[in-house]
């Protein structure tokens, strides 16, 4: 088993800074502008995107490294949809779009392949009530590849 912890410490109205393990650097955060907080800091709502695409990005190193898979890089970007439900606020869908360089096009299909293994496996993702789709591409050279798929 494995716990992790932050504090969160309030230093203004709707803001604060939230610090980890004893070395690493502390984030400032507000509220979103939409709920009367700063629009130049991180918010909740970045951290839980955040939270979705770092793990994708260490999630498929790992798978990557255990299949012997070489690739040139990956970009993730997130985009979460909150909505006001029944039961108040929450994140209804998030989309997960990574997008996947590789050498040369007789890898494209183990990429989709391991991009698609590792949105299964990322425990973020796993641990959350919000929809995940995962929207790939994979760029080779010049030429990208865009699909779809709901997890």
């Amino acid at each position: 088993m494995s716990s992790y912890t932050t504090v969160a410490i309030r230093s203004a109205l709707k803001a604060g800074e939230i610090s980890g393990t004893p070395g690493i650097p502390a984030i400032s955060f507000s509220a979103p502008p939409e709920f009367k907080g700063k629009s130049e800091v991180w918010t909740p709502e970045h951290f839980f995107t955040a939270a979705i695409a770092t793990c994708f990005v260490t999630t498929f190193d790992a798978i990557a490294e255990f299949s012997k898979f070489n690739f040139e890089g990956l970009t993730v970007s997130t985009e979460g949809v909150l909505e006001k439900t029944e039961t108040g606020y929450r994140f209804t869908t998030v989309f997960v779009r990574p997008q996947l360089t590789i050498s040369k096009e007789a890898d494209r299909d183990r990429g989709l392949r391991l991009l698609e293994k590792a949105e299964r496996a990322c425990l973020i993702s796993k641990s959350v009530s919000s929809s995940i789709v995962l929207q790939t591409e994979v760029v080779v050279g010049m030429h990208t590849n865009v699909l779809s798929s709901s997890v």
